[in-house]
């Protein structure tokens, strides 16, 4: 049997709340690309190692540095004067039975291909220096991997925690950096860089997104055509705001740190699409939560999932499983209007047998959490007994989680 708790959650649900946070991270930001790539170099290991030992061995590939580089940006295109450095840090298993694996070259090769794929101005080779620090791990969790069952134990005492449903603030913050670093929006505006930053506030039921985005320094020519092209993709995006949006005022706002009169110097230009080239460096578990969203109204955990391995790891499992098992709640039982999961983990214990598995629901209306407390419990229940199924689609990458 499960340590399984469910109770009545004595608060008001977000949505009704007055004031709302939400930050969203976008493709090209340094933070983002960090959690995107080492993630994809936990995926191509973990294919590795099945492809060679026929399971997934001990890998923690979650610790990285993007070291910004140095650029001089210019009207009409700038130069590139230092690349960038990507640090890959931590553990990963390097021999399987005497057979070496390459380990740096699959992470090397892995963020070349990540960039390539993503960031149009970034030449992997030209653009970015890579630095390998992964090395072997500890006996103790090496061996957790040796270990007979259908789940591996939990490699650490950690705790996380999910929730449902998204708020209206929480959708159209996540929404306006997905349009805006959709492929047809860079093909109406070339001149808009990956490096995209959406925060939105909330007052009651007027909505504030302060937009930041990195513009590419080869398509403008002067001030003058800085400004004309940000007041149009500024005119799209509020656009956009409205329509996909019931708030009643919304007010946009891009690049507010932009001065006019004060030349390249009044603008946000950037030579290659993302802050990354010369002004800001980008850490692993600095970026969105697993729900693709930093919101500060929110509980969440403080785990890095990126690169954490996907089969004992619960830094990474309990991270995404908590939001998986919230939205099921949700939609399986009408009569909660807002959940909470929270799972903690005992290290060594297996990870389908948290030391705690707790729901926090707040009840639609006079609805009684009596009527619906083992329908929660059956949700719990049968999702942590589907854990194995769901960490092999976290190690084929088909759960995002930044």
């Amino acid at each position: 049997m499960r340590n399984i708790v469910v109770e009545d959650l004595k608060q008001m649900p977000l949505e009704k709340q007055r004031i709302e946070i939400v930050e969203r991270k976008g493709l090209g930001h340094p933070d983002y690309m960090c959690d995107a790539i080492m993630d994809q170099i936990s995926i191509r290991l973990s294919k590795e190692y099945m492809e060679k030992a026929g399971t997934i061995l001990h890998h923690n590939v979650d610790k990285c540095l993007l070291v910004a580089g140095e650029t001089e940006p210019r009207f009409d295109g700038g130069i590139v004067k230092q690349p960038m450095l990507f640090v890959f840090g931590d553990r990963a298993t390097s021999e399987i039975n005497g057979e070496k694996i390459d380990v740096e070259g699959i992470a090397v090769n892995v963020a070349k291909e990540w960039f390539k794929a993503n960031m149009r101005f970034v030449d992997p080779e030209k653009h970015v220096r890579y630095q390998v620090e992964l090395k072997p791990g500890s006996v103790g969790l090496v061996d957790i991997f040796k270990r007979k069952g259908k789940v591996l134990g939990a490699n650490d005492t950690s705790a996380a925690v999910g929730y449902a449903p998204m708020t209206r603030t929480e959708k159209i913050v996540l929404k306006t950096e997905q349009f805006l670093n959709s492929k047809e929006f860079k093909q109406r505006f070339p001149e808009s860089g990956e490096d995209i930053k959406v925060m939105g506030s909330r007052n009651n039921n007027h909505l504030n997104l302060t937009i930041s985005m990195a513009f590419v320094d080869r398509y403008i020519s002067s001030e003058e055509e800085y400004f004309e092209k940000k007041a149009k993709i500024l005119e799209e995006t509020h656009g956009f705001v409205r329509v996909n949006t019931d708030f009643d005022k919304v007010n946009v706002e891009l690049n507010t740190l932009d001065v006019r009169g004060r030349g390249i110097d009044g603008t946000y230009l950037t030579v290659l699409g993302t802050s990354a080239d010369s002004g800001d460096s980008g850490q692993v578990g600095r970026g969105n939560r697993v729900n693709g969203l930093i919101s500060l109204n929110r509980p969440f955990c403080s785990e890095a999932a990126a690169g954490k391995n996907p089969v004992s790891h619960v830094g990474k499992i309990y991270n995404v499983l908590t939001y998986k098992i919230a939205q099921h709640v949700h939609e399986e039982v009408p009569e909660v209007e807002e959940v909470y999961i929270w799972l903690l983990s005992r290290i060594g214990s297996p990870i389908d047998q948290p030391a705690i598995a707790a729901a926090q629901v707040i009840m639609k209306g006079n609805n009684s959490l009596k009527k619906v407390r083992h329908g929660i419990k059956e949700v719990l229940d049968y999702e942590l007994g589907n854990i194995d199924k769901f960490c092999m689609e976290l190690a084929q990458g088909k759960i995002p989680i930044c």
